[in-house]
């Protein structure tokens, strides 16, 4: 019956209720001990300290650097690019959405491999090689600003 479900003996344990006086068993210093940072209000410490000592995370040595200015740039395989129909429109979307490159990275067009049909490629970077295999196709490519 419905009405007679109870959860499993021992799964339901009341929370123990600190400084509610001497007859809870848990008044006075509430199961706090006496005195000491432990016992204070706004309780211990903050992660990783270690009672003084020179914690470890300023122990240990520093080294590199990391320049926040990078700029993510994806290489492009001319013979990448046979996958597309004739005449297509190849822009970073296209690769972003046939997985050749990830969303905002900078698209630089190499000249490895050979390109069999004509193309107009949209790409932020090209190289002199690349852009004449491309021009010997009668293909395209338009260079865009980051």
């Amino acid at each position: 019956m419905l009405s007679e479900l109870k959860p499993p003996e021992g799964s339901k344990k009341k929370r123990k209720r600190v400084g509610r006086g001497p007859g809870s068993g848990h008044g006075k210093t509430a199961c706090k001990g006496h005195k000491g940072q432990k016992a204070r209000s706004g309780r211990g410490t903050k992660a990783g300290f270690e009672g003084g000592q020179m914690p470890l995370q300023r122990r240990l040595p520093k080294r590199g650097f990391r320049n926040p200015f990078k700029e993510s740039v994806a290489i492009l395989h001319l013979r990448d690019l046979n996958r597309f129909e004739k005449d297509t429109v190849v822009d970073p979307d296209l690769l972003f959405s046939t997985g050749l490159c990830k969303k905002g990275e900078i698209i630089k067009l190499l000249s490895d491999g050979d390109l069999t049909h004509p193309l107009t490629i949209r790409v932020h970077k090209v190289s002199r090689a690349a852009l004449q295999k491309v021009e010997a196709v009668a293909g395209r490519v338009e260079v865009i600003g980051s």
